[in-house]
């Protein structure tokens, strides 16, 4: 069966400088899911999180795999203060690790708790990882915006990020 859903650009942000976040706000309910591309680099970090309508709070549990074709680890987590989206840098790469991380956010404007899945991958000269991560948002509150932002540092000049809404 075909896929017949379209993915319409609802806002962009590249950095003209370093940032600590980019947030994404006034998300209309227009749409089914919600999906988030980043290209980053931190300036000290490697993980990039998430946070929903400016909830601090530890309404979030997640899960990540990731491997590097050597190696491969597990993480499961509840009772946190964001979701875990991604990577930026990695300690045994290098901070120059530039990661692409892909993030749907599904039926956010629903009355249910929001399910996420991310993701994550990154290389430097033929070396890098991937991973893979599952989030929950224990909130029935329609998302109406998105912060991403580095778990240390800040992102670097030029990262992109790019809302999609998909109908």
């Amino acid at each position: 069966m075909p896929d017949t859903s379209t993915e319409v650009a609802i806002a962009t942000t590249t950095l003209g400088s370093a940032a600590a976040n980019i947030t994404f706000s006034g998300i209309s309910s227009a749409y089914t899911d919600l999906r988030i591309v980043l290209t980053a680099a931190g300036s000290a970090s490697e993980q990039v999180y998430m946070q929903f309508n400016g909830d601090t709070g530890t309404n979030y549990s997640q899960t990540y795999l990731q491997g590097n074709g050597g190696t491969a680890e597990s993480l499961r987590q509840t009772s946190v203060a964001y979701i875990f989206a991604g990577r930026m840098a990695d300690s045994v790469y290098g901070s120059s690790m530039r990661g692409l991380t892909t993030i749907n956010i599904f039926s956010y404007a629903g009355s249910t708790n929001k399910t996420t899945l991310s993701e994550g991958n990154n290389d430097t000269n033929g070396q890098g990882l991937v991973s893979r991560h599952v989030g929950l948002w224990r909130s029935t509150s329609a998302i109406t915006s998105v912060k991403l932002y580095p778990s240390t540092g800040n992102f670097t000049t030029g990262t992109t990020a790019t809302l999609y809404g998909i109908l």
